[in-house]
């Protein structure tokens, strides 16, 4: 995430509940990928898991950025 996002949602998340889920949300599934991508195999389970992990996050993501592009627009 760029260091202008950062300071968006650092200045904007207080008085954005969502805005804070989502980046909340977003930090716990990068946690969770971290931790299972560092094994060197993983079995079908944990492979179906990242994938499902992945989709989330960038599910996430995508609306956290419609978010951010609103408050960039307020700034600009």
């Amino acid at each position: 995430m760029e260091a202008k996002d950062l300071e968006l949602i650092e200045k904007y998340g207080a008085e954005d509940p969502e805005l804070r889920a989502l980046w909340e949300q977003h930090v716990v599934y990068e946690k969770l990928l971290d931790k299972v991508e560092t094994k060197s195999f993983l079995s079908p389970t944990e492979t179906q898991e990242v994938k499902e992990l992945k989709k989330k996050k960038l599910a996430g993501k995508t609306k956290m950025q419609s978010l951010l592009d609103k408050y960039r627009n307020l700034e600009a």
